[in-house]
């Protein structure tokens, strides 16, 4: 009877804590973040998937399918990195911007898609803690660095589109979703998910 009893509640608890886990795996379901499916094998996700280091490609977990989608990085540590949006068929083991899936922003200042240079910055070089804001209302990229446009837009990206970072010598990145340190430009709000926008 003791044993019996001993394998039910062992039994109970282990329901217990697997019921336990899917429900806080349904949560993460509902928080934006970067996405652990759609990352380089040597990249590290930390912070709740919030923060990448290592190196390599991330993309985020929710589609940019609103009509004017709005969201900041946080360079917390230098290093060599890229910021934009890609499609899932991008390749994660390149440079944001070094395929025909990706459209990136990267820390030497050049805005690329498909291993060209579309814009190029003159003056502005990126130091920690700025902070990049990324728009894209499905006819036009725009870059933003501490609140302030970067004047270089890209144009003609079709398909669907998810933010996209990478990091590489160092580089440490944030992804900033809601609460913004800056404000979005006009129209714009943070990405939601899909059922958010029925």
């Amino acid at each position: 009877m003791f044993i019996a009893s001993c394998f039910r509640n062992c039994f109970d608890s282990f329901r217990l804590v697997s019921a336990q886990h899917e429900m806080e795996k349904k949560e993460r379901e509902n928080v934006i973040g970067l996405d652990d499916e759609f990352a380089c094998q040597e990249v590290v996700l930390l912070k709740n998937a919030s923060r990448v280091c290592g190196r390599g490609g991330v993309l985020g977990n929710a589609p940019l399918i609103q009509s004017k989608s709005y969201f900041e990085v946080k360079i917390l540590q230098d290093g060599y990195w890229s910021v934009g949006i890609a499609s899932r068929s991008t390749n994660l083991e390149s440079c944001g911007g070094d395929d025909s899936e990706s459209w990136c922003l990267d820390s030497l200042g050049e805005v690329k898609h498909n291993k060209v240079q579309i814009h190029k910055l003159q003056k502005e070089s990126f130091q920690e803690g700025d902070i990049i804001g990324v728009s894209y209302d499905h006819v036009e990229l725009n870059f933003y660095l501490n609140g302030k446009s970067l004047e270089v837009p890209v144009i003609g990206i079709k398909g669907t589109t998810f933010p996209a970072l990478h990091v590489d010598n160092g580089a440490i990145l944030d992804l900033i979703v809601e609460n913004f340190v800056y404000t979005p430009p006009m129209g714009f709000d943070k990405i939601m998910l899909e059922q958010s926008l029925l």
